[in-house]
């Protein structure tokens, strides 16, 4: 009588039932993900003016050291970032602070009124900003003349546009921000505070002795992701500014987005696409080093 061979099966078939139930997505994540990078990479190098597309590695790569229009949209996106993330991370942790202050009462609300901004769609927020800061008939420009000040062009001037941009990004994203501070300030043991206080430090010294030291982690994470948000911002110049006047508030992803859809060049667009990401990289990394420290690291 020979032995049944189902028991030396069973083993095999243990083994291979979690990846067959993985099968399904890792298909649809090489389709979807995988591969357009990979394709989009190879696009990169690609001559996609001319039909049929040849390889011409020089094309798109060397465009981009020569291109003023890139370079602008580059310094744009740069300016937005030195100047906008920081302001914005300084209201966060200020709010983050008053969220988890004993005196606040209605906490709950509180969180979530200055969370509301990002639950908003991009359009209609977005459209409430154009009116705002509408020339002619917008709420800002009425009060700056109801207190004696001139009127501001806010839309259809270089450098009220680029304010407008900050203003609208810091009001959308404080308050998400600093729901991530929140939780980090929520780790930090109360007996370093009672033990300050009873040494003598003020509110200040707690401050910036134990709270900012201690939120350090928290705070570089929330840097990296404003910065990597900034680097690819497209729907607050694209949809209050409409990249204007003069392209003044063009950025590398509304320029990526005209190459691409707009003028179909597909290749030169896929290399502003990774050089977005190359120069996404090099600030991860360098504040990770400069700023994260040791405690980052370990």
């Amino acid at each position: 009588m020979t032995p049944d061979p189902a028991p030396r099966r069973r083993p095999w078939r243990r083994r291979a039932t979690p990846y067959l139930f993985l099968t399904p997505f890792f298909a649809l994540f090489a389709i979807f993900w995988v591969y357009p990078i990979a394709y989009s990479f190879v696009l990169s190098f690609l001559n996609t003016r001319q039909r049929p597309w040849t390889l011409d590695w020089d094309f798109n790569w060397g465009r981009l050291i020569q291109d003023e229009y890139f370079w602008n949209a580059l310094g744009n996106t740069m300016l937005i970032l030195v100047v906008q993330v920081p302001i914005m991370l300084a209201f966060a942790t200020l709010l983050a602070v008053a969220f988890s202050s004993d005196l606040l009462k209605f906490k709950g609300f509180f969180r979530f009124a200055f969370f509301a901004p990002l639950v908003l769609g991009a359009v209609p927020y977005s459209a409430v900003f154009r009116l705002i800061f509408n020339e002619q008939y917008g709420v800002l420009n009425y009060a700056l003349t109801a207190i004696g000040l001139p009127s501001v062009s806010w839309l259809y001037e270089s450098t009220p546009a680029l304010v407008t941009i900050m203003i609208a990004m810091t009001w959308r994203w404080t308050g998400y921000n600093a729901v991530i501070l929140l939780s980090g300030l929520q780790s930090i043991p109360a007996t370093l505070y009672e033990a300050a206080k009873i040494d003598g430090a003020t509110g200040v010294q707690r401050f910036f002795l134990i709270t900012i030291p201690m939120l350090r982690p928290v705070l570089l994470f929330t840097f990296v992701l404003s910065t990597i948000g900034t680097l690819q911002l497209f729907t607050e110049p694209w949809l209050i500014t409409t990249t204007g006047p003069g392209n003044a508030t063009e950025t590398l992803v509304t320029y990526l987005y005209q190459q691409g859809f707009r003028s179909f060049n597909f290749g030169y667009a896929s290399a502003i696409a990774y050089s977005v990401a190359i120069i996404a990289a090099i600030f991860s990394i360098l504040q990770i080093r400069l700023v994260g420290g040791r405690e980052v690291e370990r």
